[in-house]
């Protein structure tokens, strides 16, 4: 009977360790796919251009799913040596902290949070559990943790004085690497205004109001209501621009997009998005949000899933840079691929190059080129960082 008790108990641990072990792994490879795995090729031109440039991407979700991004994976599609591999020089890496169930880009409530069960499966600390500013925190030191641990091949930037000294180490090893902490959702400060300075002081540098779901702050194109900016939303600008802090408007309501640029003094970002003059949707950017955007001295992000470009390959990214280029000029573009962030993309971080490639093809020159990949990304955030 003991031997028999003992025998359950080895099962009933086996199935344990499996399911907190193999669950977050399975989880994060159905959810973040690739369509055409590495390596990649390009035409002779593109590679030589490629390796030349100053990569920079706004949006990657990456620090969700659990990984350590220290170590080369097959699954998923951003670490921290497959962004060497892509001569990437930084990225935007952005945490969710909320998301309802049965995610869609028309109507979400937000009752539920399929983050929950993410974090009591892949073992996040307790108070993470009920806590969207402890969940922004827990993976704010995870980032700088990879930092440490990297023996300085991988840095966080927090200010315009890293970004600087950044880059002048990088002109000497084109295989360093840099991040930078956003936020999707100001419902990540729990509520609390004050909760600004906590994240900020974690190294969160970016934040959209709202993400798939209306909240507190104002409303989400895939909201119920798709309300605007509450009061409250306006002193979260007036409070995100005083520390430096840059708004990103990506999944916002276009009264939230309206509000925001009607009080904004500081240039924004669409972190990650499309737009409808090439990809029609409620998730997308109409040509007046465009201008708008530009106008302000603001950076536009072109996804790389299908429900950005309606396509599956780099030539749909590329026509929808060369929408927005041509409406507002390519100094407003930037790459904002949403790797990891549940969706599909036609390869990981290692292929940006089939992007180098079909804007070559699409006739960009070498410097439009260059700016888009990233010297756009990388003057914005010189130019609006905390200076130290």
């Amino acid at each position: 009977m003991r031997r028999r008790s003992l025998q359950i108990a080895l099962v009933v641990l086996c199935i344990v360790v499996a399911f907190f072990v193999e669950l977050p792994r399975l989880v994060d490879q159905n959810q973040n796919k690739v369509l055409h795995p590495p390596p990649y090729t390009a035409s002779q031109p593109a590679l030589i251009l490629h390796q030349q440039l100053t990569i920079a991407d706004l949006h990657a979700d990456s620090l969700l799913w659990g990984r350590d991004l220290l170590d080369r994976a097959t699954d998923g599609q951003v670490d921290i040596p497959r962004l060497a591999d892509g001569n990437v020089a930084l990225q935007v890496f952005s945490l969710p902290t909320k998301s309802p169930h049965g995610l869609n880009i028309e109507s979400n409530e937000d009752k539920n949070d399929d983050i929950f069960w993410l974090a009591v499966v892949d073992r996040w600390p307790l108070r993470t559990w009920n806590s969207l500013t402890q969940r922004a925190l827990y993976h704010a030191r995870r980032l700088h943790q990879f930092a440490s641990a990297s023996r300085g091949g991988f840095v966080v930037i927090e200010s315009a004085a890293d970004l600087s000294t950044y880059l002048d180490r990088r002109r000497n090893n084109r295989r360093l690497t840099a991040g930078l902490l956003s936020i999707e959702g100001a419902h990540a400060l729990d509520g609390q205004l004050d909760n600004l300075d906590v994240l900020f002081r974690a190294g969160y540098r970016m934040m959209s109001p709202s993400h798939f779901f209306d909240n507190d702050i104002g409303g989400s194109a895939a909201g119920v209501h798709k309300t605007g900016l509450t009061e409250k939303g306006r002193d979260w600008v007036r409070q995100m621009e005083a520390r430096h802090m840059i708004v990103d408007l990506a999944h916002a309501s276009p009264k939230t997009i309206a509000d925001v640029l009607a009080i904004a003094t500081r240039p924004l970002v669409v972190s990650h998005t499309g737009v409808k003059g090439t990809c029609d949707n409620n998730r997308n950017l109409t040509d007046d949000q465009i201008r708008a955007v530009a106008a302000n001295g603001g950076l536009i992000g072109i996804g790389y899933w299908d429900t950005a470009t309606c396509g599956t390959d780099a030539r749909a990214i590329a026509k929808a840079m060369r929408y927005v280029s041509d409406r507002v000029g390519p100094e407003h573009v930037a790459l904002g691929s949403d790797f990891d962030g549940a969706v599909t993309t036609p390869f990981d971080t290692t292929g940006l190059v089939e992007i180098t490639d079909a804007m070559l093809q699409a006739g960009y020159s070498d410097p439009e080129i260059r700016m888009i990949m990233g010297e756009n990304v990388i003057n914005f955030l010189a130019a609006n960082l905390p200076r130290n």
